[in-house]
């Protein structure tokens, strides 16, 4: 098929490489326009930027698609469909009626659970024992298409947002390849009206661990916002990511260290099994613990 492929960060790489080994051809990329990174601020593309130029994609970063030459431009490529991954801009009507086939999305998680804006976070911080993706027709609502193909996985008892990200964009790679080829015998699904979910930004005031809460609850936060932006925490007054937990076992006042890097929370405690100290390149418990000695609580 024709395809117009529009995704941004890294979890949309893997659906390009595979749309490109089944041999589909990708008439353009559409991707975020470079952005400042870095210590010296120059402007940095996109990893899907990066991975089109490399693959020889023509590759267009608009910052709109709702002025009426975008549109025109986007119309000429004469697309069989678009796929949709993680772009970052919203489509407009025009834009999504334009491919001869329409638009696919390919969304992380089990809709109608979750739509929005980071559904794999939400997910682990939820407590959800399993999410995974769907490719859904797109519309002019947010997420609210109906779906033509989903693959489900469990969520590991100790698993973060990153590990997480990188299975579902696998399985979103292979399940839009499948759509693909059996799209004249799929049968599009409403999505049911009953539970419906909003998967919000994350936002960073969200990040601090109130030692406070369930134990449950706070191991949940340190994995679903592991790697980015990390949970932290101030311990002797240094401010420590924690980018990996487990439930433990044992009984404290809030924020006290058991033993280890064990702590003690509202209810239970969590073992904190990976951190990052301030400068330094994030780490395992026992290597941090080699160079930090922790006081007897934590906040």
């Amino acid at each position: 098929m024709r395809i117009v492929f529009m995704g941004s960060p890294d979890f949309s790489v893997p659906v390009l490489d595979a749309l490109v080994a089944a041999g589909h051809e990708v008439a353009c990329v559409y991707c975020q326009p470079p952005r400042p990174a870095g210590r010296g601020k120059k402007d940095r593309p996109t990893p899907v930027q990066t991975r089109a130029e490399a693959l020889g994609l023509p590759v267009r970063h608009p910052k709109t698609l709702r002025t009426p030459e975008a549109q025109a431009e986007f119309a000429a490529l004469n697309a069989d469909i678009a796929v949709v991954v993680a772009y970052g801009l919203i489509l407009p009507q025009a834009v999504l009626d334009a491919p001869a086939q329409g638009c696919l999305n390919i969304h992380a998680s089990l809709l109608p659970r979750w739509r929005g804006a980071a559904p794999i976070h939400r997910a682990i911080m939820a407590g959800d024992a399993e999410t995974g993706i769907c490719i859904m027709q797109m519309e002019a609502g947010l997420d609210t298409g109906p779906v033509l193909l989903e693959g489900r996985v469990e969520i590991g008892a100790e698993e973060t947002t990153g590990g997480l990200h990188d299975r579902l964009s696998r399985l979103g790679a292979d399940l839009i390849v499948e759509a693909l080829s059996r799209l004249p015998d799929l049968t599009p699904k409403p999505q049911p009206g009953d539970g419906v979910t909003y998967a919000e930004k994350i936002d960073k005031a969200e990040a601090r661990v109130d030692w406070t809460r369930p134990a449950a609850e706070v191991d949940r936060l340190i994995r679903g916002l592991s790697p980015f932006p990390g949970a932290w925490c101030e311990i002797a007054g240094e401010r420590v990511k924690l980018l990996g937990a487990r439930l433990a076992t044992g009984q404290g006042a809030p924020g006290q260290v058991l033993s280890g890097f064990t702590i003690a929370c509202g209810t239970g405690a969590v073992e904190i099994t990976r951190a990052q100290r301030a400068g330094k390149k994030p780490a395992q418990a026992a290597e941090i613990l080699r160079g930090l000695t922790l006081p007897e609580t934590v906040s």
